[in-house]
């Protein structure tokens, strides 16, 4: 909780915008309560299945419902100048390798950043270092992660980010 309240304190003091999924629990809740404390910009959005079961935040001013989940990532990551993943489950794992994989087919030049609060990425960043060496990952796409556990380092890197040279899209045979 602490570090959803240090990201929202970090955002506010660079009058930053949250767009996020729309929820009243979680850390996101905590995160989105925190900006609208702070009288920040909070636009939430949320699919029509989910309003109920993901507590949609009543206080958002902008909160839009949308009929489905593949919606909803469109429009969060259309609405967004950057990605920011807290710690969190398969649903957090899901949407940021996909804003990152959209990164790779060249459908954005965003940044993504990782949180990564007491370690709790560090397994899966040594996955990824693991899935370069082993050839399934380009080494370079890995620059496409800005990791910090520092809310206001991160947001100071996603705000000065430059896209990797990303070369080549996909493996060759040859090279596997």
């Amino acid at each position: 909780m602490l570090a959803a309240r240090g990201l929202a304190a970090a955002m506010l003091a660079r009058g930053i915008g949250l767009v996020y999924g729309g929820g009243s629990v979680g850390l996101m809740g905590v995160i989105a309560d925190a900006m609208l404390a702070g009288g920040g910009s909070v636009i939430g959005v949320i699919p029509e299945a989910l309003v109920a079961r993901e507590v949609g935040h009543r206080a958002v001013p902008d909160l839009r419902v949308v009929p489905n989940m593949h919606v909803r990532k469109a429009l969060m990551a259309d609405l967004a100048d950057a990605f920011i993943a807290m710690p969190g489950g398969l649903g957090t794992l899901e949407e940021t390798f996909e804003v990152v994989t959209w990164a790779l087919l060249g459908l954005h030049a965003k940044p993504v950043g990782i949180l990564n609060v007491g370690g709790y990425y560090d397994p899966l960043l040594a996955f990824l270092r693991h899935a370069a060496a082993e050839g399934f990952v380009l080494p370079v796409h890995l620059a496409l992660f800005l990791v910090d556990d520092d809310p206001v380092r991160l947001i100071a890197g996603l705000q000065s980010y430059e896209p990797p040279p990303l070369g080549p899209q996909w493996i060759e045979r040859q090279d596997v």
